[in-house]
């Protein structure tokens, strides 16, 4: 089983980056996924969720309502991140894992870096 999450950079203030965790091994639908941060010297937060099955429930941190956006292709074993209106205090590292009743798995994380 492998999730591996893509699409991190350095972008700036206001910025866009859209963040994907791709499974393999697993049936992927079946797995609820969320999506963390944790930035330098900080806890990690969580920034996203989205429930199994086709399309999926979402749920967002305060921080990030309105301006990302989290969602599923399971055709292509592939969870979204859409992060838009980006701000400095978004950077961090960018890691998802994905969860059902019998077993959790985690990615290895992207960095996000959001700076002029």
């Amino acid at each position: 089983v492998q999730l591996v999450e893509s699409g991190g950079g350095l972008v700036q203030p206001g910025g866009s980056l859209r963040l994907s965790c791709a499974a393999s091994g697993i049936i992927f639908s079946r797995f609820s996924v969320h999506w963390y941060r944790q930035a330098p010297g900080k806890g990690r937060e969580l920034v996203a969720t989205i429930t199994n099955g086709n399309r999926g429930s979402t749920n967002y941190a305060d921080s990030v309502k309105g301006r990302f956006t989290i969602s599923r292709d399971n055709a292509k074993n592939t969870v979204y991140l859409q992060m838009n209106s980006l701000k400095p205090d978004d950077t961090g590292v960018y890691s998802c894992g994905a969860f059902d009743v019998y077993a959790t798995y985690w990615g290895q994380g992207t960095q996000v870096t959001v700076s002029s």
